[in-house]
């Protein structure tokens, strides 16, 4: 299928959700996110005037309803120029949505679409709706919102492209300039110091759809290429983490939809499209409007998993305390992905995800991650993105370890997510298959497992902890003489790993390709991680 069709394929499916979305009182769609009202309109007015597809639904009727709740978005900009919030929308509405206070996301994130909106449907707007944007649009440009300073981050991919895109809209060279400059500036620091948001749910994507939008506006054809140099860098950068619709490895932050199952998924469905749209769409933005072509270089290693691959990346946090080295890696197979962060890090509202091993999309009506943490919160298993820092780590290929010498004045319960599937659960083992792959997970104390519609969820206690899992596809277990599933169970129990807590917490694991794997952690929270007798060698991890 053709990234035009995709494209169409995605407009469609989320006009008919809008479509069949009751209106509110109000004339909106949803009061939870104004956002979401902008993104469905969006998609219903495109649906309805494109008349190479059929639809389920009258066109004009749908049409107008399109257009009336576009009106309904514009007309809460604050438009008043003496106001602090001058060319704001507000983000959260009350159920008098007018009567809700402005904030300074929506126009960050929608101001540069509403312009790429504006321009490439305006013939097709009624004369009220064309009178509506274009006097949001010079309020959000005479706002001035973009004026920050640049520190690198996913705000400034934003601003940066409105400065770009505003100022080539009303002939403002100095603003125009002020954007070029950035963006050299922000391509360069990532070049030097990697993406510092590293695989950041759904901040790269507003990287991606920021740069995309100003790329498709911009005509000046120096600073075009300049946005396709950025661009190519972000695709490069996702398809080395790409694994059939999963964004595998650690995440320096990620939603509710995102972890355990990836669900941020339409940019990389028209980019790379192998793996089906799913029914869900939490984030519809503009993936089916903006679309720039990965270079080749990213499509062959996001599409061709036909050999194992490891990526390891070096990556500079820059703040206030100096600058911290973190180290990222994943090892990523046709079957399946592991990996994460080696060092821990306290990110945005603590969402650091340290590891998990990642499956492909759609293989089973479930989630796609497996993973353990030592929660920070007390609802961990309704929201499990939020972790502690007592966790070591050690990452092989195929294999995971991770302790979790927890201080006694603290909860000692780790939490497991795991994948539906039918999990035989021994003594400190439980072990499971998909149609592709073998997976053994090991806990050092004693756990309890509980089934539910896409998930299931492990809890273990004891302040001296530990977790290894290994996953093998079938193919390379059948290369190494494991002919069945229960083969493979015979040869986990076999092969348990060796716990210790007794002069310090440690652990000692044989792979299945011999390799001896060891993780301690002392008293004092010192750690020491070996493989085949060695330290962990950072010298190959690069931006």
């Amino acid at each position: 299928m053709s990234f035009t069709a995709k494209q169409k394929e995605t407009i469609q499916k989320i006009a008919i959700a809008a479509h069949n979305q009751p209106l509110l009182s109000s004339g909106l769609w949803f009061h939870h996110d104004l956002r979401d009202n902008f993104y469905y309109a969006s998609y219903l007015l495109a649906a309805a005037v494109d008349n190479s597809e059929q639809l389920p639904f009258e066109r004009e009727a749908a049409k107008r309803t399109a257009e009336s709740v576009l009106l309904e978005v514009l007309a809460l900009q604050d438009q008043d120029v003496e106001s602090d919030t001058y060319g704001h929308w507000p983000l959260r509405l009350e159920d008098v949505p007018k009567d809700s206070k402005p904030n300074t996301l929506p126009v960050e994130l929608m101001g540069s679409l509403m312009a790429f909106f504006a321009r490439r449907y305006r013939t097709f707007f009624n004369e009220q709706l064309i009178q509506a944007f274009d006097t949001a649009l010079i309020h959000i440009y005479r706002s001035g919102f973009y004026h920050h300073k640049n520190v690198f981050g996913h705000h400034d991919a934003k601003y940066t492209a409105a400065k770009l895109i505003f100022g080539q809209m009303f002939a403002d060279a100095d603003l125009l300039e002020d954007g070029r400059s950035n963006l050299q500036l922000t391509l360069a620091h990532i070049r030097k110091y990697g993406m510092s948001e590293y695989n950041s749910l759904p901040w790269f994507w507003h990287w991606v759809q920021a740069f995309t939008c100003a790329w498709y506006e911009i005509e000046d054809a120096a600073i075009k290429q300049e946005l396709a140099d950025m661009l190519d860098f972000l695709w490069n950068e996702r398809a080395a983490f790409y694994l059939k619709g999963a964004f595998v490895g650690a995440h320096c932050r990620g939603q509710k939809h995102d972890i355990p199952l990836d669900s941020n998924v339409l940019h990389d469905y028209v980019q790379f499209g192998d793996f089906e749209l799913p029914e869900q769409m939490p984030r519809t933005e503009y993936a089916g409007f903006l679309f720039y072509e990965a270079p080749e270089t990213a499509r062959r290693t996001a599409l061709n998993r036909s050999e194992p691959t490891e990526v390891k990346k070096a990556i500079t946090k820059l703040t206030d305390e100096g600058a911290s080295m973190l180290h990222s890696y994943a090892y990523i197979t046709s079957d399946f992905a592991a990996g994460g962060m080696w060092e821990r890090f306290s990110e945005f509202d603590n969402e650091q995800h340290r590891w998990d091993i990642s499956l492909p999309l759609g293989l089973q009506n479930s989630v796609n991650q497996l993973y353990f943490f030592h929660p920070a919160e007390a609802n961990a298993v309704e929201d499990l993105r939020h972790q502690t820092e007592f966790t070591e780590v050690l990452y092989y290929k195929n294999t995971i370890m991770a302790l979790y010498p927890i201080p006694s004045d603290k909860d000692n319960t780790i939490i497991g997510l795991l994948p539906c599937m039918d999990w035989l659960q021994e003594p400190g083992m439980l072990v499971g298959q998909t149609e592709d792959v073998f997976l053994a997970v090991y806990v050092m104390q004693p756990y309890d497992l509980e089934h539910r519609s896409d998930r299931s969820i492990v809890t273990s206690k004891g302040s001296e902890n530990g977790v290894i899992v290994e996953v093998i596809s079938h193919n390379d277990a059948l290369n190494n003489g494991i002919s069945s599933y229960e083969a493979f169970v015979e040869q986990a129990k076999n092969n348990r790993p060796a716990w210790s807590a007794e002069e310090r917490l440690s652990v000692k694991y044989v792979s299945h390709d011999k390799s001896v794997l060891e993780l301690n952690v002392d008293g004092e929270g010192s750690s020491e991680k070996l493989i085949n007798g060695l330290s962990v060698d950072f010298s190959e991890y690069r931006t």
